[in-house]
């Protein structure tokens, strides 16, 4: 998988790491995939619901040492 960005949200309580995820992807192309890195525990509700508000694709996410880390395909 290619990350064309990433974006470092650890240490960011809500809604922060939504709103340095949204800014990224205004950046980004169609297909391209964005990783979002957070501590926030309330991370996981969160990006599930922003990827299905806005029709981008939630690849995958993954949980290491309390950095939960996001990989979001833009739509």
């Amino acid at each position: 998988m290619e990350i064309s960005v990433m974006v470092d949200t650890k240490g960011m309580a809500c809604p922060m790491p939504i709103v340095k995820a949204k800014k990224a992807m205004a950046s980004l192309n169609a297909g391209q995939i964005m990783q979002v890195l957070s501590t926030d525990k309330g991370a996981v509700n969160d990006f599930t619901a922003w990827v299905k508000q806005t029709g981008h694709e939630l690849l995958r996410h993954e949980e290491d040492g309390g950095v939960y880390a996001f990989y979001v395909r833009k739509d």
